[in-house]
């Protein structure tokens, strides 16, 4: 997520950079591409930590082996994700079939604290 909204300034940046005025329609067109760029990041980051708010994923606390909490732990305290798909393949490995959990680990993100397979795992609300 830091480097999706650091793109966006950056982006932000370089059009103030053009030296046109905010009233002209290059501006706008830049001003509406970021503005939409930015509503997406936010509500990917959304789905990361609530999941699908119409659809709740099943979730069994038998998946949760040792090596499923202690990869979702390093990753949590850390705030290191990269190791999702793995999360993915240990939880498949205790036996999780839950198509929501898996895609969702193995997704390009974001994810961040408080993603909602990474807090099931830990066993947080």
């Amino acid at each position: 997520m830091a480097g999706r909204s650091a793109a966006v300034a950056q982006q932000t940046h370089a059009v103030l950079q053009l030296g046109r005025p905010f009233g002209s329609p290059e501006s706008a067109a830049m001003t509406d591409h970021l503005a939409e760029q930015e509503q997406r990041a936010q509500a990917d980051l959304l789905r990361d930590i609530f999941g699908n708010p119409f659809r709740s994923a099943p979730f069994s606390r038998s998946w949760c082996s040792g090596t499923a909490v202690a990869i979702a732990e390093r990753m949590y305290e850390c705030r290191d994700f990269s190791a999702m798909p793995i999360l993915a393949d240990a939880l498949q490995e205790a036996g999780c079939d839950g198509t929501d959990v898996l895609n969702h680990c193995r997704g390009s993100g974001p994810h961040a604290r408080g993603c909602w397979v990474v807090d099931l795992v830990l066993g947080k609300k």
